[in-house]
Formats: C-alpha cells, sequence, structure tokens
C-alpha cells in the first residue's frame, strides 16, 4: 500500500507500508472466541496449556455477552464443553482492581467445584465479595474457588 504525504517543505514523500500492518485497536473484553489461560492445576487444563492449544470461549452467562471479573463461562478445550470462572482479565478495570498480562481462568463443574486444587497465580481480592454474592443467589457453592487460591492481589 503507498501513501503519499505532504510535509511542511512542501515535498512529497512516498512511504510503503508492511502489509501486516493493522490500524484496529485489539479488543481486551472477553466475548466469544476469546482465548483463554487456564491457571489451576486441574489435568485437562494442563494438558492444553503444554499442548499449546489454549481453551476458547464459546458463552458469557450474563446479559452483555461481555466477561468481568468472576463471570461464568462455557469453553472449548480439548474438543469438550466445560465451565470456567474468569479470575484476571486484561481489560482496563475499575478502579482498585488490577489489570493482568492475560486472561485467567479457573475450571468449575456444575455446581462450582474447582476442577483443581490449587490456583497458581494471584487473584483480585475483589472476587471474594463477587463470588459470595453469586453463593447465595444462583444456589452454586463458590467458596471452595476461594479456599484454593493460595495469593490475593
Amino acid at each position: 500500500m503507498l501513501l503519499k504525504t505532504k510535509i511542511p517543505s512542501l515535498t512529497t514523500r512516498v512511504i510503503q507500508f508492511n502489509s501486516n500492518f493493522h490500524t484496529s485497536t485489539t479488543r481486551l473484553e472477553i466475548q466469544k472466541m476469546t482465548r483463554l489461560r487456564v491457571v489451576d492445576n486441574s489435568e485437562i487444563g494442563k494438558r492444553a496449556m503444554a499442548e499449546g492449544k489454549p481453551p476458547k470461549c464459546i458463552h458469557v452467562y450474563n446479559k452483555t455477552g461481555v466477561g468481568k471479573i468472576g463471570d461464568k463461562v462455557l469453553v472449548a478445550i480439548k474438543g469438550e464443553k466445560k465451565k470456567g470462572i474468569l479470575v484476571g482479565l486484561k481489560q482496563n478495570q475499575q478502579p482498585k482492581v488490577p489489570k493482568f498480562d492475560s486472561n485467567n481462568l479457573v475450571l468449575i463443574d456444575d455446581n462450582g467445584t474447582p476442577l483443581g486444587t490449587r490456583i497458581h497465580v494471584p487473584i483480585p481480592t475483589i472476587l471474594r465479595t463477587i463470588l459470595k454474592e453469586k453463593t447465595f443467589s444462583k444456589g452454586a457453592d463458590y467458596t471452595k474457588l476461594l479456599a484454593i487460591a493460595t495469593r490475593f492481589v
């Protein structure tokens, strides 16, 4: 792609852009087809991350379809459908909520019990209040997820 630009000295310069130059911004929110990183020690999560095939989000369980911290998502991992809780996001957060380098996920089963026994990364402290509210309103028990977390930020 060639682009002619006017420079203040009234000369014309031709600039050639590389073919892989993108002008659109990256989407940092969790929506369908977003790749996630499994941060617990569940067997299926460890195998998927070791093979370089991270899970993809299929569905976000809320009204907007955009995932926030503490939301439940349905992911496709190793040819199976599993549910998970978002515990860290790249997108800009509210004040006092940390921003992470990757989109982190903890895999759970249908009643909210985590598939792994340990979470390898620190999780935000605000997640305690978010998950406790969801535990009382939805009926699932997310307190086990908070119990296996070793570090809070």
